[in-house]
């Protein structure tokens, strides 16, 4: 069985440009990758957990910044890996040099026997779509697509955008 995560594509409308908030993985692995690599905070539904939830509470944990509806469901998407993705997106605007992630532990480098701690995620920025496509796992484009397809049909809440807080 595949693993399932959720995860939240915080948006904002700056100078008429819609701009998303994506994050880049932490630790070795990562550290020399771009195009591709970036990805929305998202993360493992944990059991008996509801994907929103999920998806609210993965955000906080990889960005530091507690999300506030409302949600607009973006769908779901399985990656190259097999797991599948279920998304939502919300307004707002933050600092994206502000991040704060949680830590991971690992054994680096392999087979050394010394474990290093990792940020789960080492940087987030805001890109215009166009520039998101590019650096988003290809996965995940077509949430971009759902987002920008849900705007251009006006069904966005009318609410102001919220400002994220930590």
């Amino acid at each position: 069985m595949s693993k399932t995560s959720a995860g939240l594509l915080l948006y904002r409308l700056k100078d008429g440009q819609l701009q998303v908030l994506l994050v880049h993985p932490g630790g070795p692995f990562w550290q020399n990758k771009d195009l591709g690599a970036w990805t929305i905070p998202k993360g493992e539904i944990h059991a008996g957990e509801n994907e929103i939830d999920a998806a609210k509470r993965e955000f906080q944990e990889e960005t530091g910044i507690v999300p506030s509806g409302p949600y607009l469901p973006l769908g779901n998407i399985r990656q190259k890996s097999g797991k599948i993705v279920h998304a939502w997106a919300f307004e707002g605007d933050c600092d994206p040099t502000s991040v704060t992630s949680n830590t991971f532990a690992m054994e680096w480098p392999a087979k050394s026997g010394i474990n290093h701690e990792f940020p789960e995620v080492d940087r987030a920025e805001f890109f215009a779509i166009d520039q998101a496509r590019s650096k988003i796992n290809p996965a995940q484009i077509a949430l971009l697509d759902s987002l920008v397809g849900a705007i251009d049909r006006n069904s966005m809440s009318p609410e102001p955008p919220v400002q994220c807080s930590r």
